[in-house]
């Protein structure tokens, strides 16, 4: 699209980090991006696919995943198992210039472990090499925008432009009118028990995204010295873990709502299931 206009716009090795063309790189991706979410509405998945490949391969999503994961993203200090904590901008185009080839195991997680907010549990998290990292965020830029346009209505948790807030608002819509029995749920270690295999069937990508993502899910954990092989689950800490989990999730409504009987004790319920 917009690269191909400009092909050699932002593209010089030689140019700097900081005076790239941000902008035009944002607008090239969201195009790209709207482009795959109204194929999958249209259902059209060979199209899906070859704009999911087109975005894989763009200067401008490769810059824009190794920004965010050196620069935007809150943990872009945290290293993986090779120590790197940080890149300097030479090395930041380097690393951009790098994800034109997106095939290669990818290398174990870093297991760390984080105080539970409310508990004294501690949250494990998984951390990848920061090349792991942004090709997860590269691939997470191609894949969010075909689920997002499939995913249940009231889902609210790791999704763009949805909150906590938006969750409690659709509550409240729920329950203003008639009185409701509510059931809070809480699926216990949600991210380490996803099934691999069921996972990547349910993906239903093209097989070169789809042997990348087994070897991400497959990388095994390092914790101090011992590696410990990764036979499920998608490890908090990555950043295509919230999409993955999101998408293993994904008819957890459709299948509550059928499994609730719709009367009970001559009254009809309607159930209203919020995740």
């Amino acid at each position: 699209m917009a690269d191909a206009q400009h092909p050699h716009r932002g593209d010089s090795h030689t140019e700097a980090w900081q005076d790239k063309p941000w902008k035009h790189f944002q607008r090239v991706v969201f195009r790209l991006q709207k482009r795959i979410y109204r194929a999958q509405q249209r259902h059209d998945r060979r199209m899906v696919h070859k704009l999911q490949r087109l975005l894989l391969t763009s200067n401008a999503a490769r810059h824009l995943a190794v920004r965010r994961v050196t620069q935007d993203n809150r943990g872009k200090r945290t290293a993986g198992v090779d120590g790197v904590a940080s890149l300097r901008p030479p090395e930041r185009l380097h690393l951009a210039m790098a994800l034109r080839d997106l095939s290669g195991k990818a290398d174990p997680i870093r297991r760390v472990y984080i105080p539970k907010p409310g508990t004294q549990e501690q949250r494990p998290l998984g951390i990848p090499t920061m090349r792991d990292r942004a090709r997860q965020t590269l691939v997470t830029l191609a894949l969010e925008p075909e689920w997002e346009a499939q995913f249940e209505p009231n889902s609210y948790g790791f999704r763009p432009g949805r909150s906590t807030h938006d969750a409690i608002g659709a509550i409240f819509l729920s329950i203003k009118h008639t009185p409701h029995y509510v059931l809070k749920v809480d699926i216990e270690q949600c991210f380490d028990q996803i099934d691999h295999a069921a996972l990547l069937s349910k993906l239903h990508t093209f097989g070169s995204l789809r042997r990348l993502i087994k070897s991400w899910l497959q990388a095994g954990i390092l914790h101090g010295a011992v590696l410990t092989p990764a036979r499920a689950g998608t490890p908090q800490g990555g950043p295509a873990s919230p999409l993955l989990a999101n998408i293993a999730l994904h008819g957890l409504e459709e299948a509550l709502c059928r499994s609730v009987p719709r009367r009970k004790e001559g009254r009809t319920w309607q159930p209203s299931v919020l995740r």
